[in-house]
């Protein structure tokens, strides 16, 4: 029996690349980038399924412009906001993501940039390598300690209660805001808040753990930062679309924002230049998930999904 014809937009872990020659005519590439010519690269395989990645951006006309081989979209990610779900529903295109499987390496990235941004690990380590270090002294590169502060998590989901979890063995003490209050068996004792205005002035750190989509789009924005208390410390390993750019730059300059750590940007990987200019941002390149357990679950978590659908079944990883 002819196995499905899949298409992979960009370069699999091997483990994940293995897996998928293995169970379907995988047609795989060496890229780590955007695929240019999605629409070509589909129609010449005539593709069962596409497994994508964030920014593929596959919206309505593309959608549209698929051919009727397609029956399947996997993407290689909790978040499906590139993907125009409702215009797949439309063509009768099912969906799978990957949930459930990167919540510690997520949260474990948020934890690093907190520690990172508040110790100025960043400007330590572009010091030394530099030349310009010059040895230890009392007051050089005096950042603060997140042991015993108070942590604000906006957005207490699975990765956002993983570094709850992660941040009550530095003592701190853990306050969130989300649309419902949590069971108290998922709480652990953060502080619930369901409002900014009691929410934000307690924030000596804030994570931002929320999901994107209109609902959440520059959330971070003037007037919730001026809410903050001056000198807090903010990090972002969720979407690029929760910060207004433009005024959390103009914190991070006027020092009421004192240091910031990204993950996660707007545009990306065209972030806003600015962030450039300061020292006291840690920059990464979207890792959050990048560790080879993490990265190897969701790939066999998405081919699972994707052999599911097309077998007729519905898997706990469909997007509906």
């Amino acid at each position: 029996m002819a196995k499905s014809v899949l298409l992979a937009t960009r370069r699999l872990p091997p483990a994940i690349e293995a897996e998928a020659a293995r169970d379907f005519d995988a047609r795989l590439t060496p890229s780590e980038t955007v695929m240019p010519d999605l629409l070509a690269q589909v129609q010449d395989a005539q593709a069962d399924a596409i497994l994508c990645c964030p920014g593929d951006v596959l919206n309505a006309s593309v959608i549209a412009a698929l051919p009727a081989s397609v029956k399947v979209i996997g993407t290689f990610s909790v978040g499906y906001d590139h993907v125009d779900v409702a215009a797949a529903q439309a063509r009768g295109i099912k969906l799978c993501n990957t949930p459930d499987v990167l919540s510690v390496a997520t949260a474990e990235c948020a934890m690093l940039l907190l520690m990172m941004a508040a110790r100025r690990a960043g400007e330590g380590e572009r010091l030394v390598r530099s030349g310009r270090w010059r040895g230890w002294a009392p007051t050089q590169l005096l950042g603060t300690q997140v042991s015993g502060r108070r942590l604000g998590i906006f957005g207490m989901g699975r990765i956002g209660r993983e570094l709850a979890r992660m941040a009550r063995g530095f003592g701190m003490e853990i306050h969130y805001r989300d649309m419902a209050r949590l069971p108290p068996d998922l709480e652990q004792g953060a502080v619930f808040h369901d409002d900014d205005d009691s929410f934000l002035p307690i924030c000596q750190t804030l994570s931002l753990n929320a999901p994107g989509g209109d609902g959440t789009r520059h959330w971070l924005n003037p007037a919730r930062i001026a809410r903050l208390p001056r000198g807090t410390v903010i990090v972002n390993a969720a979407r690029g679309s929760l910060v207004d750019d433009a005024a959390l730059i103009a914190a991070l300059r006027s020092g009421h924002v004192a240091a910031a750590g990204l993950d996660v940007y707007n545009n990306e990987p065209n972030l806003d230049p600015a962030y450039l200019t300061l020292e006291n941002v840690v920059l990464l390149p979207h890792l959050g998930s990048a560790t080879v357990e993490t990265r190897d679950a969701m790939g066999r978590v998405v081919l699972s999904g994707i052999a599911a659908l097309l077998a007729g079944r519905t898997p706990a990883n469909m997007v509906t």
